[in-house]
């Protein structure tokens, strides 16, 4: 029998968010939050869209924003009457407002957590706002006892790639897991490119963290790098950025408006579709905001079509294309260069490890090592 495919559902609560992230995309001043019904209306809306297993995730802004009482509603209201889709949650948050009271809440529906640091102290606050880590470090110690699971997404900008040994050994020296973004011209900021992590230091970064996980396999995990190796030698993609993520991603904004993702919210000419109007997969199909985005799937047939990574890559991320273009799409993700540098990376030096068996000998970490690792180890495919 043919396991079904999951598909994700994103909701967002608010666009508010209490913190100043200076590269930050998502956060408005005086955002509503979303009511009740709206997630009623949710709930009416996925009873017959599809009959796939679904994921949903709080993100935001501040999704924690919507208080205690929110949650409190929201979670049985999704988990009881979708129960035909085995619902499961997750939560991206930078936890100032988590509380011990919704910390139980949460528990009660095994919601994991993701959070945000961007190094030590120091380098996180200068990025992040004043006084950042010590509310997320707050935050962190009561999901932690209260036996919820967190990990941590690591921005690297044009500053922080700087101090990348420094990042890397915090994580490590912390016993927290390391995801990283790379820092994106904001279309939201009047100095879009200050903080914007160049593409080419990106994939040099990445060799760097792959070479530093290679050594310290048994200290870290490096997710970035595990879902790379996975692309590579599973021949998929296996994480939203290189997927064809169109057909199994969706985002509901406060006001019950769908979008293609969560990073779409908030702009009217990414909006598919209304939660209330309970539309088909074939209503969002016939939105402009569709056939916009079909746009993207086009220039990954065009720009793509020669590379031999494009089976697990698909161009890379939506989102990262307009980033770079003041909304428009009108090519792939700029990524790419960073993309095709660790897939090349990886593939060449796995070749070079099987070459020698033969006699050949590589001067580079061995990589089969991680591959029997990733193999043996489940682990979650958070955001």
């Amino acid at each position: 029998m043919q396991r079904k495919r999951p598909f994700h559902v994103m909701i967002i609560p608010t666009l508010g968010c209490p913190s100043k992230c200076s590269y930050c995309w998502s956060s408005e001043e005086g955002s509503p939050v979303m009511s009740i019904d709206t997630v009623k209306e949710i709930v009416e809306w996925l009873k017959l869209f599809r009959d796939d297993p679904v994921t949903f995730t709080f993100h935001g802004g501040e999704p924690l924003l919507a208080g205690v009482e929110f949650y409190r509603k929201a979670l049985p209201l999704l988990a009881d009457g979708l129960s035909h889709l085995t619902p499961s949650f997750a939560l991206q948050t930078n936890l100032w407002r988590l509380t011990p009271e919704l910390a139980e809440v949460l528990k009660e529906y095994d919601v994991p957590i993701g959070s945000s640091l961007d190094g030590p102290k120091e380098i996180n606050d200068l990025q992040r706002s004043e006084g950042y880590y010590d509310r997320t470090m707050r935050g962190y110690g009561i999901a932690r006892d209260h036996g919820l699971s967190v990990q941590f997404i690591c921005t690297f900008t044009s500053h922080s790639i700087k101090y990348k040994q420094e990042i890397f050994d915090f994580f490590m020296s912390n016993g927290l897991t390391l995801k990283l973004h790379p820092a994106l011209p904001s279309l939201r900021s009047d100095e879009p490119e200050r903080w914007a992590l160049d593409p080419s230091e990106y994939g040099e970064l990445l060799v760097y963290l792959l070479d530093r996980y290679l050594e310290n396999m048994d200290r870290i995990e490096v997710r970035n790098i595990n879902d790379l190796c996975r692309c590579v030698f599973s021949g998929r993609g296996t994480v939203c950025t290189f997927v064809d993520c169109m057909d199994n991603t969706f985002a509901v904004g406060p006001d019950g408006s769908i979008y293609p993702c969560y990073r779409f919210v908030g702009m009217p000419d990414y909006v598919m579709g209304d939660v209330r109007d309970h539309p088909s997969m074939d209503d969002l199909k016939r939105s402009e905001a569709w056939r916009r985005m079909n746009r993207f799937r086009e220039c990954v047939e065009v720009h793509c079509r020669k590379c031999r990574h494009l089976r697990y890559c698909r161009g890379g991320c939506p989102y990262n294309a307009i980033s770079h273009t003041d909304g428009e799409i009108r090519g792939v993700d700029p990524y790419c260069i960073a993309y095709k540098r660790i897939f090349d990376e990886i593939t060449e030096r796995f070749n070079r490890e099987m070459l020698s068996s033969f006699g050949l000998q590589s001067s580079k970490p061995g990589i089969i090592a991680l591959i029997r690792k990733i193999a043996s180890k489940e682990e979650p495919k958070g955001l």
